[in-house]
């Protein structure tokens, strides 16, 4: 079985979208550049790889001469997530903290395996709503969450387990991009945010 998963994840890895991985570097390489903010949002497995991507987004891109991220994930506040869902409903646990901090030209990262979470669709129509660039990441058919976004990246796979693995291998593939790309900025091999 392990053996099985193992060849079936390989197979899966070798079908992922480039050409929209790539596209989702470009928008935030740009967005770094211009100091724009970067939300992230999923729940269970996707809520981890939210807050290892911020994490890795706001520490493992930093190059001196080149400007940092600012990356946040709306998975961290435990009591801010624990009073939206509380006092209000829990699908109103990502669109409540952004109704306070999202500004047009934002980004917003939605992780949805089935892309049918009705808080990240939520908060992907408030994003939309708000001039927020909106990227999901999803599997299966990318669900509901494909339509809502202006970059979708879908993992080809029917395996909930797969698409969280490879979310965490597009993230970290994202993230070397991106470092790279700052490497070359701080090299002036490119422009620089003021």
């Amino acid at each position: 079985m392990i053996q099985s998963y193992l060849n079936e994840l390989g197979q899966t890895l070798q079908r992922l979208p480039l050409e929209a991985i790539e596209r989702l570097v470009d928008l935030l390489h740009e967005a770094r550049l211009q100091g724009r903010q970067i939300f992230l949002l999923g729940n269970g497995g996707s809520a981890a790889t939210a807050s290892h991507f911020a994490c890795d987004l706001a520490k493992n891109t930093i190059q001196p001469g080149a400007p940092s991220f600012r990356a946040l994930s709306l998975t961290d506040n435990v009591a801010l997530m624990t009073a939206w869902a509380n006092d209000t409903a829990y699908d109103n646990l990502f669109c409540g903290q952004l109704g306070c901090l999202l500004r047009p030209g934002d980004i917003v990262i939605g992780i949805s395996s089935s892309g049918n979470s009705p808080n990240v669709l939520q908060a992907m129509e408030l994003a939309r709503a708000q001039g927020a660039v909106t990227v999901g990441l999803t599997g299966f058919s990318g669900g509901r969450l494909k339509a809502l976004v202006d970059l979708a990246i879908i993992v080809p796979s029917e395996r909930m387990e797969q698409i969280e693995d490879l979310h965490l291998v597009v993230e970290h593939a994202v993230v070397t991009a991106l470092r790279a790309r700052a490497q070359a900025t701080a090299g002036g091999g490119g422009a620089t945010a003021p």
